[in-house]
């Protein structure tokens, strides 16, 4: 699977101090970091104060770090097109959406720097509810982008995954939509930011819901995730190099009669897990102690 490493994002306020004071050393340092990514994403946000600046430097600042290609993340279409002047390698441009802004401001840049483009399902109202709505709206956008000259082969859909915390059903309503995807749209690539499913978690337990659902995406056919690059077992469950574990996972994902009494913790809890996000067991934040 594809990852695009997630380290780079302005909600962390190591990142958020670095870009404001504009000292390199620590931006430069995660960007090193994430050698088992194939894409560094650089996440602004709504970038509102000096969009054009701020992204212009970030990008600078990374790539004399790295020659990693790019995934520029922010809602700002002027500090996207700021980024884009500068990529070396063939970016990302991450995101689009259904949103009306959104078609007429961020898929015109897609199609004019000829690059490959994440357009989410959100639409002025909000993120759809279920996989029918998700489809609807993602055709809507799909379409939009294919009059604008965007083949599908230089898109990539995301289905926006909430948190298992806050809406459980969800989990699974994402799985379907990525299954249905590449009938639904011949050609386009999936992507989801990874580690939305664990938001609202206990921050020790946010790895195991984001690895286990990472393996549980990859059954279900998903080319790529938004992910931390900095959790090793994370990539070594992408590299293939812990089969047990997703064999354990897939089980789950079969309705296997897994019984737990004759696996490690580890393989216990990933079990558990996989059970949660499932919806065969109710998600608490003490899953693993049940």
């Amino acid at each position: 699977m594809i990852i695009i490493g997630e380290n780079i994002h302005i909600i962390s306020k190591a990142v958020s101090e670095a870009m404001y004071k504009r000292e390199p050393q620590h931006i430069q340092e995660l960007a090193l970091a994430q050698v088992d990514v194939d894409y560094i994403d650089l996440n602004l946000g709504p970038a509102r104060k000096n969009p054009a600046e701020v992204m212009q430097w970030l990008v600078n600042t990374v790539q004399e770090a790295s020659d990693l290609p790019l995934s520029l993340d922010t809602m700002n279409h002027i500090a996207m097109e700021a980024g884009l002047k500068l990529c070396k390698k063939r970016p990302l441009l991450n995101s689009a959406s259904g949103r009306t802004d959104s078609k007429e401001l961020m898929l015109p840049l897609a199609k004019k720097y000829s690059i490959d483009v994440v357009i989410s399902v959100l639409t002025d109202i909000g993120c759809p509810p279920d996989v029918d709505s998700r489809i609807e709206s993602i055709i809507d956008t799909v379409t939009y982008a294919n009059e604008l000259g965007i083949p599908n082969e230089d898109i990539w859909v995301d289905p926006i995954l909430l948190p298992v915390s806050v809406d459980q059903r969800q989990v699974m309503e994402v799985l379907e939509f990525v299954k249905i995807l590449p009938e639904l749209l011949p050609g386009v690539k999936s992507v989801i930011g990874l580690s939305n499913v664990s938001n609202g978690t206990p921050q020790p337990l946010r790895g195991i819901l984001n690895r286990t659902y990472m393996v549980m995406l990859a059954k279900s056919g998903q080319y790529s995730v938004i992910a931390d690059a900095l959790d090793e077992e994370l990539i070594r469950l992408n590299r293939g190099e812990l089969p047990n574990i997703v064999d354990l996972i897939y089980g789950v994902m079969d309705e296997e009669n897994l019984e737990l009494s004759g696996l490690s913790q580890k393989e216990r809890d990933y079990v558990k897990t996989a059970r949660v996000l499932m919806g065969g067991e109710i998600y608490s934040h003490a899953w693993l102690e049940v």
